[in-house]
């Protein structure tokens, strides 16, 4: 039996084969090539939704829950068109983009993963690893280039026939990097590209699903649930079942800002930046768990700048989760001298002095505000979200998990019941730089300092 009939009489035969007590001995009488063929030929095995949509389209967007099977659709899709199989590209594209978060991303996730393209790949199929060149070569000459989310100048220049997007609502300059993409990509016939990503209601986002050119198949986390431990599943089903986090990250839901929130994600997107200004203060923000290490908690941990003209920068979020007390008072002190900040905000309402020990035992000359809440969380994030609308705070860069707290926070708090920690520390901070004790915005006195 050829290849090709192979091929066809599995994909015609197999399932109902499978389904029949002798299953076995058909198995056995396979020779070796014909079992390879059936171990290996990714539109036997995969669903519908990871593979291309029939049509003229130029963006394939994947949207799915965690361990949907999204990685697996991207780095087969890439393996389809480096090979130039039927069902995938009329020929072999040459040149291919792999596009994530950072290049960490792009290797252990894209490239080395368990479902990554080298693990799809198999015998001659398999391409080389040119780590140092960063890129991904096939004995037939096709090559796939990694690129970073974080540099967005490095797709300028480069042309490709396609390109794969990973977790893009996650991307720390999303639009930039996208626009420049779009450039770039205008090799051969047809050039396409795919984005798998687990969906957050960013505007790139929602302007990629909007274009007539843009097809859209999606899938929950249970839809891959035989690939999955049935423990994992479990867990997160009991959970987050029902809640918004879990329809975002379990059913692959795009989530609109709720309607009570106090942050919109607009206001956020315009003023976001590349790059701040010379600060006149910084500081460093410290909100800390309520049960050390205890599973889910977080340790807010947020750094934000005041320039002369008064407007407020997030710099980073540097929040860690399931930390002990000597790992967050650790990676604030380095953030602080990071940033040569001058000073760290600590809230003391749930450690007390404990909180400000903690800190002094990593680092004693680090002048430490302790700050104690005496109005609830609402009542001290509205005056700070007014900031934000007057377009008084702007964003250096992204931060997808804080932003998701802050649209995700209304009079009730977080919709998933959980502490918003890291909007605590935000509010924290940005109230010490730029608001009086009245919560009136305070004017700003220049004094040159460089981040």
């Amino acid at each position: 039996m050829n290849g090709k009939v192979c091929g066809y009489w599995l994909k015609k035969n197999l399932l109902g084969l499978l389904d029949k007590s002798g299953n076995a001995a058909f198995l056995d009488g396979l020779s070796a090539a014909e079992l390879n063929f059936l171990l290996n030929d990714w539109e036997i095995w995969a669903r519908a939704e990871q593979l291309p949509p029939m049509g003229d389209w130029r963006t394939w967007v994947f949207m799915g829950g965690r361990g949907a099977g999204k990685t697996r659709a991207g780095a087969e899709w890439v393996r389809g068109l480096a090979m130039g199989r039927a069902s995938f590209a009329s020929e072999p594209v040459g040149r291919i983009a792999l596009v994530g978060e950072t290049f960490n991303d792009v290797r252990e996730v894209m490239i080395d993963g368990v479902s990554g393209i080298l693990a799809v790949c198999v015998g001659d199929e398999r391409p080389v690893f040119e780590a140092t060149r960063r890129r991904l070569v096939w004995k037939n000459g096709a090559i796939a280039q990694m690129f970073s989310a974080e540099d967005p100048e490095s797709l300028r220049g480069p042309q490709f026939g396609a390109a794969w997007c990973d977790e893009l609502a996650k991307w720390k300059n999303a639009t930039e990097v996208w626009d420049m993409l779009q450039f770039g990509l205008r090799l051969g016939e047809n050039p396409r590209q795919l984005v798998t990503t687990t969906p957050r209601a960013i505007p790139l986002l929602k302007r990629i699903l909007s274009d007539k050119d843009t097809v859209k198949t999606h899938a929950a986390t249970l839809n891959n649930a035989v690939n999955l431990s049935p423990s994992f599943l479990a867990e997160v089903a009991r959970r987050y079942s029902g809640t918004r986090l879990g329809r975002q990250e379990l059913d692959g839901e795009l989530i609109e800002d709720r309607a009570d929130s106090l942050w919109r994600r607009s206001d956020i997107e315009a003023g976001r930046v590349a790059a701040a200004p010379d600060m006149v203060r910084i500081v460093v923000a410290v909100d800390p768990p309520a049960v050390a290490a205890a599973n889910n908690s977080t340790c807010g941990i947020i750094v934000v700048g005041v320039c002369a003209a008064g407007v407020g920068y997030v710099l980073c979020d540097a929040s860690l989760n399931n930390a002990r007390p000597n790992e967050w008072a650790a990676a604030a002190i380095e953030i602080y001298h990071t940033y040569q900040a001058d000073a760290l905000v600590a809230e003391v309402n749930q450690g007390g002095d404990m909180v400000s020990q903690v800190l002094a035992q990593v680092d004693a000359n680090v002048p430490v505000k302790p700050v104690r809440a005496m109005r609830g969380k609402f009542l001290r994030a509205e005056p700070v979200a007014a900031l934000y609308a007057q377009g008084r705070v702007k964003h250096v860069g992204t931060f997808a998990a804080l932003e998701d707290e802050l649209c995700d926070f209304a009079s009730n708090g977080l919709s998933n019941g959980h502490s918003p920690d890291r909007l605590d520390a935000l509010v924290w901070a940005l109230t010490h730089v730029m608001m009086g004790h009245t919560g009136e915005v305070v004017r700003v006195e220049p004094r040159m300092r460089f981040v």
